[in-house]
């Protein structure tokens, strides 16, 4: 995980619809970096669809939610689709950004190893700093500790 303090390192990557996003655009804002391993799959719909749930309270608080997984643009569309979800999805095939943010980590399932995505969630503040940072987030409870945070 990266250090709480330090700044957030930037990135471009498109969204559910193509759009390119830049971290350093939401300067001014509080953003909820959430990576998360598979669209479509129990554990992620919990939680893409816990923040969807608590989303006007995250605008409320002035937050953007951005949720990211080496999952392609169109996964992203059938995922937003799927369950109407308000915020940006992010594609990282080439998991740079993943590994930037060091989420991209050997995990033991059923005693194979494998490499994916460690679930984690770093909420940065107006400035780009990094001000929480969680490992192996409870997909169910994310979205509520998140919330708390701000």
């Amino acid at each position: 995980m990266l250090k709480i303090g330090t700044e957030a390192p930037d990135f471009t990557l498109p969204d559910q619809n193509g759009t390119m996003h830049k971290l350093s655009d939401y300067r001014g804002k509080k953003v909820i970096l959430y990576f998360y391993p598979k669209d479509n799959t129990s554990g992620c719909t919990k939680e893409a669809c816990g923040f969807a749930e608590r989303y006007p309270q995250f605008q409320e608080k002035d937050a953007v939610i951005l949720g990211v997984s080496k999952d392609s643009v169109a996964s992203h569309k059938k995922f937003e689709q799927n369950y109407q979800l308000p915020f940006t999805l992010l594609s990282d095939e080439n998991k740079e950004v993943l590994q930037k943010y060091e989420v991209w980590k050997e995990k033991n399932m059923y005693g194979r190893k494998t490499m994916g995505v460690v679930r984690s969630t770093y909420l940065i503040d107006e400035n780009g700093i990094i001000v929480k940072a969680m490992e192996k987030v409870k997909a169910a409870d994310n979205p509520q500790q998140m919330l708390e945070a701000l």
